[in-house]
């Protein structure tokens, strides 16, 4: 962003020089000693500088809000979309100013009508404030229509006109205050390059750069290596706390076949809040028996939390050993599931796996963070990354040890930021395939080192947000359950699955997004996106930022929200033999009773 009193509006700078004692590039609108800031304190001067505005700046700043309320992926509310606003206008304020000087310097300046008579000055400025103002207020009328159409698609509750409204007065706030900040630092910059040019005898013209250049290494250095860090030990610290807590009506299970039991290596006080909510959940043998009609097995689960011991790699001895303990190399899966940051394991693909297999199955998990996904996401990437190859290396060592008739089958199971745990765990398709015998990953994110790869090599004609690899011989990706079973030729086993929603932000959120226009923004829009959805340079990059924040906040099959289209994930990879359709609606009833009785996850 560009310093308003180096870019203010051009007639304005020319109009001050004229006058003694006032710079061209002073910036102000009326002299200091003959305005209302005449004898004023220094600080009320500096101050009331910092929310004087460039009338060009003005003109982008309202052209970058009115773009920030096009629809993105999501419905947004009027909070998020006043933050989105002012973020957006703030860096349409910069662009403007940066556009006026440069304007001004390279050909205002030369032009000897310019600047024009101060009445025709004033009228111009007047005017820019008023479109401003007006085409602000039409686009929230329109934006809040988008809202409810968007709201309507995915079946959630739409925003109303006139409390939509609210967003222009939070977003001026946001971008006076980002403005604000800028100033204070671009005044700090000044102050060093005058420090310097009078104790060091640093020439002017070096001092200026030089002190606006000391100022931005000290705030990245703030920011980056001591508000950062603070603020993720202060995060980890409370979640930590959360850990050591336990869900209401969440008990230790009896059964040995679960870890945190009686028999249980591992301690149900160590297992922290997710694993404690992992092992007590899920259909047990007898509950299995009924809903399938047939007589099950007791479902193995296995889990390591932070505290069960401490280091990583007895957290992994312990995990191999319970699965030792419990016999699941002696089911007839077992599923690896690296986790998101806490630890979470979606209860409903859970359960789905144990009412495909009715109990004869064992499911491995293992907390490596106290932070929560977005967090971790930010934070830990490489982290999870890691802790999903050891996990995954760990278990398949052990299972290899098995003899191969009686060994169970070995699939991966990821959701979220455990893709990404998952995806470090093998070099590419061909390390899978030598590996396991079978993976589904739900909600990947952008970043993903195999799903960007294979997106980016998709075959001629598919799109981004549908690729084909392959002809899809050996992975899949697939937008709804429709499109499991697409394209409509061989699909060699062990095969490979990607659940994405074309209105998931955690998929599509990417820093290219600040100036670079994705392919799924070129291309026909997904299922459940608005077409009207446009890309903007920096506004739609804090749009669908904005969207991670209620990623899961929308009804199943949009956004983050997979409901049970896991379970048409998990059949397409790892059905049973003589598997049928009325097989997998009696499952789906029985997990959305499931859901239905035990509430959303808090």
């Amino acid at each position: 962003m560009t310093d308003t009193d180096e870019t203010q509006d051009p007639g304005t700078a020319q109009a001050d020089a004229a006058q003694p004692g006032v710079p061209v590039s002073s910036g102000r609108t009326a002299d200091r000693r003959t305005g209302w800031l005449a004898g004023k304190h220094p600080f009320v001067i500096w101050a009331w500088g910092l929310l004087s505005l460039d009338f060009t700046g003005i003109a982008f700043a309202a052209l970058f809000f009115c773009w920030s309320l096009t629809p993105s992926l999501l419905p947004r509310d009027w909070l998020f979309q006043g933050l989105i606003g002012g973020i957006s206008a703030a860096i349409g304020y910069g662009v403007g100013t940066a556009i006026g000087w440069a304007v001004y310097r390279f050909y205002l300046a030369k032009r000897p009508w310019w600047p024009l008579p101060p009445r025709y000055m004033q009228v111009l400025k007047v005017g820019v404030v008023a479109i401003a103002i007006l085409a602000a207020m039409v686009m929230l009328v329109y934006a809040a229509g988008w809202q409810r159409e968007l709201s309507a698609l995915m079946n959630a509750e739409g925003t109303t006109t006139t409390g939509y409204i609210r967003t222009g007065g939070l977003s001026m706030l946001v971008a006076a205050a980002i403005i604000s900040v800028w100033r204070v630092l671009r005044d700090l910059g000044r102050l060093v390059a005058r420090y310097l040019n009078r104790w060091l005898r640093v020439p002017r013209q070096a001092a200026l750069p030089l002190g606006f250049a000391l100022v931005a290494v000290l705030t990245y250095a703030l920011v980056t290596g001591v508000l950062v860090k603070e603020v993720y030990a202060l995060a980890n610290s409370a979640f930590s706390l959360q850990n050591d807590t336990t869900r209401a009506g969440v008990v230790a299970p009896v059964a040995p076949e679960k870890s945190g039991s009686p028999d249980s290596l591992v301690p149900w006080d160590s297992l922290g809040f997710e694993g404690r909510n992992f092992v007590s959940r899920g259909l047990d043998a007898q509950e299995l028996s009924r809903a399938n009609g047939a007589p099950a097995k007791e479902p193995i689960r296995v889990y390591a939390g932070l505290e069960s011991a401490p280091t990583a790699d007895q957290r992994l001895d312990l995990l191999v050993d319970e699965l030792e303990r419990t016999g699941a190399f002696e089911r007839k899966v077992l599923v690896i599931i690296p986790t998101t940051g806490t630890g979470w394991v979606n209860p409903t693909a859970a359960q789905a796996i144990e009412l495909v297999h009715n109990g004869d199955s064992a499911l491995v998990a293992t907390q490596y963070s106290y932070l929560p996904s977005w967090i971790s996401f930010l934070a830990d990437r490489e982290k999870a990354a890691e802790a999903g190859k050891r996990l995954i290396d760990k278990v398949h060592e052990r299972w290899l040890t098995k003899p191969p008739q009686t060994r169970p089958k070995l699939y991966v199971y990821g959701e979220s930021l455990g893709t990404q745990a998952g995806e470090g765990a093998f070099d590419g398709l061909a390390d899978i395939r030598n590996t396991v015998d079978g993976v589904l990953w739900v909600g990947p994110p952008n970043s993903n080192v195999l799903w960007h790869q294979l997106v980016s090599r998709r075959d001629p004609g598919s799109t981004e947000v549908e690729p084909v690899y392959s002809d899809g011989l050996v992975v899949r990706f697939a937008d709804e359950v429709a499109d499991i079973a697409q394209p409509p030729g061989p699909w060699w086993p062990p095969r490979v699955l990607y659940l994405q929603h074309a209105s998931d932000p955690v998929v599509w959120w990417s820093t290219d997004l600040i100036l670079k226009r994705p392919d799924w923004l070129s291309e026909k829009p997904g299922e459940d996106r608005l077409p009207q959805m446009r890309w903007f340079p920096f506004v739609t990059f804090w749009q669908v930022s904005a969207d991670l924040a209620n990623a899961a906040g929308v009804p199943d099959g949009h956004g983050h929200n997979y409901g049970t289209s896991v379970l048409d994930g998990w059949l397409a990879i790892a059905a049973p033999d003589g598997w049928t359709q009325a097989d997998t609606e009696r499952v789906r009833g029985t997990l959305e009773a499931i859901a239905g009785s035990e509430g959303p996850e808090k």
